[in-house]
């Protein structure tokens, strides 16, 4: 019995950081894979929880700025702002709100052909190019 649990211990141990692999990154070296208009379909928490779904918009420009267009729900409006992008060490680094210098960094986890997946500081954004 005893040797039996501390072979499964060993094994959760062994197998626990298999679990938490570290998810592949896609290295930027600029922004000609980014640029155009990108629809944000949905966003999670983690990449493998349930995912919200939203409609909002980002343009990637080649000016060093993302122009966000964010709708509303349970609302016909919507609300845009512009905030600074550039790519850094292969990832995205954007302006985290307008008007202040404070920057996050955004990992590109997918890029197949019209589909990007984000992972930004605290979401994920699951993204289609229009």
């Amino acid at each position: 019995m005893k040797t039996t649990l501390k072979l499964l211990t060993l094994a959760g141990m062994l197998l626990a950081p298999s679990v938490y692999a570290a998810e592949k990154i896609i290295v930027l070296e600029d922004n000609k894979a980014i640029l155009g208009n990108w629809n944000i379909h949905h966003e999670s928490a983690a990449l493998h929880k349930e995912k919200v779904s939203i409609n909002n918009d980002w343009s990637f420009g080649r000016d060093g700025w993302i122009t966000a267009v964010s709708r509303d729900r349970r609302m016909s409006s919507a609300q845009g702002i512009k905030i600074k992008y550039s790519i850094v060490d292969g990832v995205i680094r954007k302006q985290f709100a307008p008007g202040r210098e404070k920057y996050e960094d955004c990992k590109v986890i997918k890029l197949e052909g019209k589909e990007m997946t984000l992972h930004c500081k605290f979401n994920y954004f699951f993204m289609t190019k229009k």
